[in-house]
């Protein structure tokens, strides 16, 4: 864990309100300064920020300047239009917070190809970390964690470095209360886990991009889809399969570059493309949002502007 002598130093950076419930433990321990990106309503255009405020309350964290600022529709209409300004403007404000704020270390989304959202939040806080390195000399230790898969999912190289919180009962306890506490279709989930079943509440972190609830039609499209695809099928069987509820004792803060997010490094396309197909065959969305031909552009756009710190600090030593 980061030096406990600076426990009110940390920022959380996330994309949507819920996120939080992943890193309940750590949420109370380092009482950090959040930043939500959108309001979470997703297609449905129902926001659940009001739910995270109340998080956020009880473990004692600090509510951000950039708190729900967005829809979930503006990202998407901004990421088809490549309106890096947008973002960039955000990354400008997270820069002045974490100087202001005095933050040592910032956790936040990892970039794991199933949410356009999630992803672009991964490239504004690596972008932000830069910038305040090279403009006002603020160092900002950057982690990210996962959203959408296991807990524990560490890469080999990095879990000796990476920050990992055990939960203890009281600690595990308060997490799965804040769970059941947050929506009635999450504490279903939580109510089944506790039960035995395993814990299938995921698919409710990771909205609204897999809101199979919301389009049951579209949700078994991309099961078919899914099927087609091996290199989907066993990470999305994950989701759909669930996990033990105990293995969300586990918190991991994993050390990631700033570039993350800027180069998807899988092989394979990014799910949220086939996800986006089965959206646009469905008449729910005009055009899908493609890693190629969105996504890389606008990362591209948003570091540009941190390269540029970086070449006019090293212009003036």
């Amino acid at each position: 864990m980061p030096p406990p002598s600076y426990p009110d130093r940390a920022a959380l950076v996330v994309a949507h309100p819920s996120h939080e419930l992943r890193l309940h433990g750590w949420l109370e321990q380092a009482q950090p300064y959040v930043c939500v990106l959108t309001d979470g309503g997703g297609r449905s255009g129902e926001p659940r920020l009001e739910r995270t405020t109340e998080v956020l309350s009880r473990a004692g964290a600090t509510q951000g300047a950039i708190y729900g600022r967005l829809s979930d529709l503006d990202v998407y209409a901004a990421i088809l239009n490549r309106d890096a300004g947008l973002f960039a403007g955000i990354v400008e404000e997270l820069v002045q917070n974490f100087v202001k704020q005095r933050i040592e270390y910032v956790v936040g989304d990892a970039a794991e190809g199933y949410s356009v959202t999630h992803d672009i939040c991964r490239v504004m806080i690596g972008a932000a970390v830069e910038i305040a390195k090279h403009r006002y000399g603020h160092h900002v230790e950057n982690f990210d964690f996962v959203v959408v898969g296991p807990p524990d999912e560490c890469h080999d190289d990095l879990r000796e470095k990476a920050v990992w919180l055990q939960l203890d009962d009281e600690g595990f306890a308060r997490k799965v209360k804040a769970a059941l506490g947050y929506t009635p279709k999450l504490a279903k989930d939580v109510e089944a886990a506790l039960a035995g079943e395993p814990f299938r509440g995921v698919l409710r972190f990771s909205q609204p991009q897999l809101a199979g609830d919301v389009d049951v039609d579209v949700s078994a499209s991309v099961r078919d889809g899914v099927a087609s695809h091996p290199a989907f099928k066993k990470q999305h069987q994950q989701l759909v399969d669930g996990l033990p509820l105990d293995a969300y004792r586990i918190e991991c803060l994993r050390p990631v570059d700033n570039q993350a997010g800027t180069h998807w490094t899988n092989h394979n396309r990014p799910f949220y493309e086939l996800y986006g197909e089965k959206l646009v065959a469905a008449g729910r969305y005009e055009k899908v949002i493609r890693y190629e031909e969105h996504m890389l552009p606008l990362a591209q756009a948003i570091r540009a502007k941190a390269k540029r710190e970086e070449r006019c600090v090293g212009s003036a030593s």
